[in-house]
Parts: C-alpha cells; structure tokens; sequence
C-alpha cells in the first residue's frame, strides 16, 4: 500500500520538474520572459503548498485513501489541459490544476508511515520514500528531453496524464487503511474545528524555526533541479536539451538513493538538529561556489554534488516527527509540507524576478540566482539554529 501511494508522490516529482527540461520549448512557443518562466515553475508549487491545508484537514477527516483518490484526478486534468493549451493562460491553469491534484500525494504517504510504521524507523522509511520517489525525476532527466526534442514538450504532459490515470486506479483497486485501534471513536471534527487545530501550532514557539527552514531548503535544490538546471547548462555552455537531460537523469539517480542513506545514517533526536544545520549552510556554499565557477564540469560536479547532499532533507521530516507529541504529528507534517511547497513557490517565482533584473542590468543572470539562494540558505539556518527548538528534544538530550 506504501508503494501504490508512492507512485502518486513519483508523479508529483516528474510534474515538479518538468520545467527545467520543456522551459527552451515553452519559451519559444510562447515567447515569455524569464519571470513569466519563474511564475510557471511558481504556481505549481504555490497551489500545492496552499492545498496542503486542505489536504492535511481532508486525511484528518476523511483518511488518506478517499483524500488521495478526490484530488489526483486533478492532476491528470492538468497535464491534458497543459499538452493542449494554446497560450501561455492555459498553461498556467494547467499547472494550477497539476498543482492542487499532486498536493495530498507525499503528505499521504508521510502521514502513512508515521500512522502504521514503528516511531523509531520513521526517518528510515520516508527516506526510501522519498527515494523511490525520486523515480518520478528519473523521467524528467534523459526520457524527457528524448521526447521532447523528437516530439515537442506537449507529449511529456500528454504521457504524465496517462500515467496520472494509472497510478490513480492503483491506489482505488490496492490501498485499504489499516485501522488505528488506539484512536477513539467519536463524532467527526468540523472543517472549522480541524482548521483551529492546525492554527495552534503557529502558537508553539519552536514552529518558527522549523518553518523557515522548511521554506528554503527543499526549494533551493527544487529551484535548481526543477527550473534553472536547463538554462544554466545550455545558456551558460551550450549544452543540448539531450545532454542537459543526461545531468538532469545522473542528479535524479543520486535523489533514489541519498533520503535512505541519509535516514539510516539519522543521529537521533537529541544530535539531529546540528546535522541539518550544518547540511543547510553546506548547501549554500555550493550555490555561491556555482554562482562564480565559469566551467562547464566543474558546474556538473557541483549540481551533481547538491544532488549527494540534497537527502539531509529527510532528517527534517525526522526533526518535525520528533518535535511534536503524537496527537500533533500528523498536522505538523500537514503544515511542514505545505511550507516547503510555498517556499518553492516563492524562491522560484523570486528567482525569475531576479534573472529577468539581471538580464536588464547586463549580469550574468545564472549568478545572480545562485548568490540568491545561497544567501537565502544562509539566514534560514540562522534562524533554524538560535530560535526555539521543541522541549521534547530537550528531554531527549538529557536521556
């Protein structure tokens, strides 16, 4: 049942991506600007994030199962309206559609492993989680950009619908939710009543820390990985869309394999947050070292580092896990996810801003971003490390 919900999350993953590889194309069919690029790649992570909410409530009341199975149809309305649409408007709603469909699909299975797997293999588990759907950007790497360069970017969203459509009727016909025998049973929660529950953990002071991290990280790699990998590569050395796709495959194979490596190598609470510290601004030294290195290996290298590193991200989930008792947990989870997809919402959509300004002032857009994100890194680990952190954490040092 993990797996047949992993396949949704795949897809998510593809869908995320799919930018950095069908950006040329979309460019010169539409003939938008490099902010009008960062908005596309934007939105969807904008209408995931903001769905999170509702997603979160939706499993809370009616089960991950019935949420999946209402909203992922969505997603493969998107991606038809997407290999269909005759202007850049269309194209937006499309990615507004994909956007709200995939929002249930990681945070099921999330809520899936802490709900009915063992607390203490909880990093473990989301880190294989996060590998296999790391599959889904197998897809955007050198299969895409085959397709795409034989037969234009509206067959990858042609085939990602059909996909859509598959993994859906997986989940209808093989995934049942275990009951919870230590849940008491009584009358369902209203939205209003679900919604004031999750507005409590804004009150928790270490909830800050946790979010701003949340915000920047996965979407200083996703920014990299899902939107500027393409023209980085063919604006700043002139790769082809098929050897971009081959470095796109290559970071794609690492993201399988580095969320469990990192999660079997996990610290434990007490140790965790050093780690995820140290991991955040190792990052973004690698952006600033991106930003001022003119060669074209020494630039794979770099990208396929950030790869390597990008699976500390899993000890996150482990730290939001780990930071709240039992009874928060899902809605903790519920609203990390949704600050990471807002977060890439926000640095994609400010990144296409600041290349655009770039382009204008005669810099070299590319360095611009970097230097962006690694500074944006840079703050929120400061923030990660000297506001409050969960008392429970505290307990578990002493122990």
């Amino acid at each position: 049942m993990y797996l047949c919900l992993l396949s949704a999350f795949a897809l998510s993953q593809a869908y995320r991506t799919v930018a950095s590889i069908i950006a040329p194309g979309l460019q010169a069919d539409f003939g938008i600007s490099a902010d009008s690029l960062g908005a596309f790649a934007g939105l969807f992570g904008l209408s995931f994030g903001v769905a999170q909410l509702l997603m979160g409530i939706g499993m809370d009341l009616y089960g991950l199962r019935r949420t999946v199975l209402t909203a992922f149809p969505l997603a493969a309305v998107g991606a038809a309206v997407s290999a269909a649409a005759p202007s850049y408007g269309w194209l937006m709603l499309g990615q507004l559609l994909i956007g709200v469909g995939c929002s249930p699909a990681f945070l099921a299975s999330t809520v899936f492993v802490a709900r009915h797997f063992p607390a203490q293999r909880f990093a473990f588990f989301s880190g294989v989680g996060m590998g296999v759907g790391g599959l889904g950007l197998l897809f955007t790497g050198t299969p895409l950009a085959w397709m795409v360069q034989h037969g234009g970017w509206r067959t990858g969203f042609g085939l990602l619908a059909a996909l859509s459509l598959l993994s859906w009727l997986l989940i209808f016909l093989r995934v049942r939710e275990p009951a919870l025998p230590h849940v008491p049973r009584g009358p369902r929660e209203s939205w209003a009543q679900a919604a004031g529950r999750f507005g409590a953990l804004f009150k928790v002071p270490h909830t800050w820390g946790i979010l701003i991290l949340g915000m920047c990280c996965y979407a200083a790699f996703l920014s990299l990985r899902g939107l500027w990998l393409g023209p980085l590569l063919m604006g700043r050395y002139g790769f082809s869309l098929v050897e971009t796709g081959n470095v796109a495959l290559v970071l794609s194979m690492l993201s399988l394999f580095m969320p469990a490596l990192f999660g079997r190598m996990d610290p434990g609470p007490a140790r965790r947050r050093s780690w995820i510290t140290r991991f955040s601004l190792l990052m973004g030294g690698l952006f600033l070292v991106l930003a001022f290195t003119h060669h074209a290996a020494a630039n794979v290298v770099l990208i396929l580092a950030m790869g390597l590193l990008s699976g500390y991200g899993v000890l996150q989930y482990a730290d939001v896990r780990s930071s709240y008792p039992a009874e928060m947990t899902g809605r903790a989870l519920s609203l990390y996810t949704m600050s990471m997809f807002l977060g890439v919402a926000w640095m994609q959509w400010l990144t296409g801003l600041l290349a655009a300004w770039a382009q204008r002032q005669g810099i070299e857009p590319y360095q611009a971003v970097m230097v962006c994100i690694a500074c944006v890194l840079g703050a929120a680990s400061a923030a990660f490390r000297f506001l409050p952190r969960s008392p429970l954490l505290e307990r578990s040092a002493r122990h």
